[in-house]
């Protein structure tokens, strides 16, 4: 039986065309360029995220700067308008003191009137009667009040100086606040111009010395945004100017309506603001006989128009504060005296200070010339030095414009490659890409990093008073809650800003509506 033996054929080989290797050299060169990539867009969103904080930071600081500013001006606006409180109450001592003066001379006219009153009853009786003897004593009684009253003029002769000097010192302290104000202004608008100045540039050199400056275009920007937020200053965009008149007027008011009691409205029967002693003089003199009162007395301080402006309504129109001015007036009353009948007398001092060096109505109590420059009695570019100025707040109804708050903005560039492959190797090349040439399809580049980057950044300076109902008082310059925080683009300001930087690719999708900011 023939066996059957399993030929065994040895299999035939086929053909290697080495196309693993093909794909596996592809594969390693994407995976490569996918790597390269990675390291690439790392390192560009680091640099842009840098860049963007960088951005951000200056945008707060440069608002912090104009934060500052805001609230030195409403503190130093306090101290002027403190000062003009302290020239009020200056006015109101002076014209106490001046009017004792004219107190004494009111009972010696009425000794004198009682005198001569007796005089004619003398007469008339012959002096064969009681008057004559009273008419004697009377006049002797008004000698002594004129006397005592020039004693009393005398002394308060002797206060003129330091009066005048006092005066001087508060008027220059004005000027130089205003001069403070005025270079804290000026720095602080070069500072948010420049983005460097007054510490801004460690900024730079501590997180990104790569990045650009500020953009002047922007610069300009912020300076007029913060000259915006003052009145008198130059501005654009905004709302005008007021007159230096409208100005001066919203520091007198400010300054009247921060008056004491006693300069304000200072009256009571007896005057008791007076000196005891000094009130006692009309029941010595006439020898303890007789009864007196005083009528009507009462005396105010205020700044004003005109010295005549004393006691008008703090909301009267036209008044510019010009002149500090005080009165002090009355009547004295001999009720009684022997059998004399009732005689009265008015007496009055009046105290100012103007530019024309002021005036007096008791000559003999006062000499010299006391000088008051006038509140806000120049514009606030050429008067500091020179006139008495301050800082108010440029309020604007317009919501859109914040109501007239400072807008801060940045804007910077930087390269987000290294541009040295020695210390940047996954960048290749200076170009930053790869090019591909495949057959007929030609030849493709591909880019492995961005080239440059941009920032833009807006910071709000604003004002809140942290308590109740805080946030409806009004922004102003008299009170010290300005803030800043950082604050969402508008379409329309963002694009704005980037037509000042330069940069009309990015203006012209600012404005998209599918573009967030």
């Amino acid at each position: 039986m023939p066996l059957l033996v399993r030929l065994l054929r040895r299999p035939v080989r086929r053909r290697q065309r080495g196309q693993a290797i093909v794909l596996g050299s592809l594969s390693f060169l994407v995976l490569a360029l996918m790597v390269t990539l990675s390291f690439n867009l790392s390192h560009a969103l680091r640099r842009k995220m840098s860049l963007q904080q960088h951005g951000d930071a200056m945008a707060f600081s440069m608002g912090v700067l104009e934060a500052r500013a805001l609230n030195y001006y409403a503190v130093s606006n306090r101290a002027i308008a403190g000062s003009y409180v302290a020239m009020n109450s200056l006015h109101a001592y002076m014209a106490a003191a001046s009017v004792t003066g004219e107190m004494l001379r009111a009972g010696s006219m009425n000794f004198g009137a009682i005198a001569t009153a007796e005089g004619l009853k003398c007469a008339a009786c012959q002096g064969k009667c009681p008057c004559c003897k009273h008419a004697i004593e009377a006049g002797e009684i008004a000698a002594k009040f004129t006397k005592q009253a020039l004693m009393y003029d005398r002394d308060v002769r002797g206060l003129e100086g330091q009066f005048r000097t006092a005066m001087e010192g508060l008027d220059l302290m004005v000027d130089n606040i205003h001069t403070s104000q005025r270079e804290v202004h000026e720095k602080t608008l070069q500072a948010v111009k420049d983005g460097s100045s007054h510490g801004l540039s460690q900024l730079k050199t501590e997180t990104v010395p790569e990045v650009s400056d500020l953009a002047s275009g922007v610069g300009a920007i912020n300076a007029n945004e913060f000259n915006c937020a003052v009145d008198g200053m130059e501005c654009q965009g905004s709302v005008a100017n007021t007159s230096p008149e409208a100005r001066a007027r919203v520091v007198t008011e400010i300054g009247n309506a921060s008056r004491s009691a006693w300069p304000a409205n200072r009256k009571g029967l007896p005057p008791d603001h007076l000196n005891k002693k000094f009130l006692e003089e009309f029941k010595t003199i006439p020898n303890n006989k007789g009864t007196h009162e005083f009528v009507g007395h009462f005396g105010s301080s205020k700044t004003v128009q005109n010295m005549m402006g004393v006691y008008l309504s703090g909301q009267t129109g036209g008044n510019q504060g010009s002149t500090v001015a005080a009165n002090e007036t009355g009547t004295h009353s001999q009720l009684t005296w022997e059998d004399a009948t009732p005689v009265t007398a008015p007496y009055l001092a009046n105290i100012w200070s103007d530019d024309g060096g002021g005036g007096h109505t008791v000559l003999m109590a006062h000499q010299g010339q006391h000088r008051f420059e006038g509140t806000n009695a120049k514009a606030l570019t050429s008067c500091a030095g020179s006139g008495n100025c301050f800082m108010k707040y440029r309020a604007n109804p317009d919501a859109g414009r914040d109501w007239g708050q400072p807008r801060v903005y940045s804007y910077y560039t930087m390269k987000l490659n290294v541009g040295d492959t020695g210390k940047a190797p996954w960048e290749l090349n200076s170009s930053r890409s790869v090019k591909v040439t495949h057959g007929q399809q030609g030849t493709g580049s591909l880019t492995l990093s961005a080239a440059d980057g941009m920032s833009l950044s807006k910071s709000l300076v604003y004002y809140h008073r942290f308590k109740q109902g805080g946030w409806s008082e009004p922004p102003n310059l008299f009170a010290p809650y300005w803030r800043v925080k950082l604050h969402p683009f508008k379409p329309d300001e963002a694009k704005k800003v980037l037509e000042e930087a330069g940069n009309s690719d990015a203006a012209s999708i600012a404005e998209a509506p599918e573009v967030s900011l």
